[in-house]
């Protein structure tokens, strides 16, 4: 956490210098803090270490690589001297603290919304990042960081949702992913087929829990058949294979006929026997734990049932617990271990290009957490 001894520091010339908001002449963290207009500008300050909550800044130890904090000074301790900056998924293998811990008192450009993030003064969308030292010109039109390039969802489909947190921020992505194309049950065969394609190989899908290659058309009830496994158990709210959550194939996977009736009605948590088909996978009497390569998939899946479907329109409402054992309750768990699980299994490729499918071939929405894992965070922790 932020310590309380502040140490004293002389900012030099340049630290004070202000600019008109340009890349060349970019805004202090002061007026960037001044500044909260919802305008694109570039800020430059100190990496001072990542927001975790609205007045909380974590100096070591990061959780993940989704934000950061600048600061006019490197040694900077006041939150309120500081502004938050989202970092955008292509720049947190470069920018992320967790990754890259030794960016801590580092000097960036950051350019990006000046709007607020974890409830406080913020950059989000970011859509170039350098440190101080380099050279690139955003501006050039070969520069991958060009700030022309629009950022992934940010300033478009989750517009209204950035800068909110907790409960509002849940109740926006509602809103923004609420109305979406519905499929048959029927037609979820043939979606599974294209989302859950075999990137070395066409003719196959991936199976959830195996992680076996299999022919895209050996689907059925047959021994070593894949079927569709609803991931929110469709007995947590007796919802079945009806158009809404029975066919939403964001939480629809291909998966073996036998493992899936193992996995059953299970609630998700730690521990047990190990599956002895599916290897990695445990289950006992009330829970199913995934191999580790499908954690976090499993856990974002959870996020956006539990987010989508919330009791408006006649629908079920779906909401996450720290249980096991919810039964046929609108229910599912464990909430904690979720968490875990998607901290530590973070987004792949090949989650996002399924995420991008289902957008732009089925249902025409989108999961959040793909997009933004750092929601989940501020919705339920």
């Amino acid at each position: 956490m932020i310590s309380l001894f502040i140490p004293v520091f002389h900012a030099s010339p340049s630290q004070a210098s202000t600019g008109d908001g340009s890349w060349t002449a970019p805004y202090s963290v002061a007026q960037a803090n001044a500044n909260q207009s919802g305008s694109v500008k570039t800020v430059k300050g100190y990496v001072v270490g990542q927001p975790t909550a609205a007045n909380t800044v974590v100096t070591s130890n990061y959780p993940n690589d989704y934000a950061l904090a600048l600061a006019d000074s490197p040694s900077e301790t006041s939150t309120s001297k500081m502004i938050y900056v989202q970092i955008s998924s292509s720049f947190r293998t470069q920018f992320g603290l967790k990754t890259n811990p030794s960016l801590k008192g580092t000097e960036m450009k950051v350019t990006g919304k000046l709007a607020a993030y974890f409830s406080h003064s913020g950059i989000t969308g970011a859509t170039a990042m350098e440190k101080q030292s380099g050279t690139t010109d955003p501006t050039d039109p070969t520069d991958p960081t060009d700030p022309s390039d629009p950022p992934p969802y940010d300033d478009t489909y989750y517009q209204s949702a950035i800068g909110k947190t907790g409960e509002a921020l849940k109740t926006e992505l509602h809103n923004i992913i609420d109305d979406h194309r519905e499929l048959s049950y029927d037609n979820v065969w043939e979606a599974l087929r294209n989302t859950d394609e075999d990137p070395n190989n066409p003719n196959n899908v991936i199976l959830l829990y195996t992680g076996r290659s299999q022919s895209k058309l050996s689907n059925g009830g047959n021994v070593n058949d894949w079927n569709r496994e609803h991931v929110w158990a469709k007995s947590h709210g007796d919802f079945g294979t009806s158009a809404g959550a029975g066919t939403d194939i964001h939480h629809l996977r291909p998966t073996d006929v036998s493992v899936n009736s193992s996995r059953g009605n299970l609630d998700f948590d730690n521990g047990g026997t190990q599956h002895s088909e599916a290897l990695g996978n445990y289950y006992d009497s009330d829970s199913w734990e995934p191999r580790d390569a499908v954690k976090g998939d499993v856990a974002r899946m959870l996020f956006y049932m539990a987010v989508r479907y919330e009791g408006d329109s006649g629908e079920l409402d779906l909401e996450l617990n720290n249980n096991v054992n919810n039964g046929s309750a609108p229910l599912h768990g464990k909430m904690s271990v979720l968490l875990e699980w998607h901290r530590e299994d973070p987004v792949d490729a090949r989650e996002r290009r399924r995420n991008d499918i289902i957008f732009k071939d089925y249902q025409s929405n989108r999961n959040p957490f793909i997009d933004h894992p750092e929601w989940a965070e501020s919705i339920w922790n």
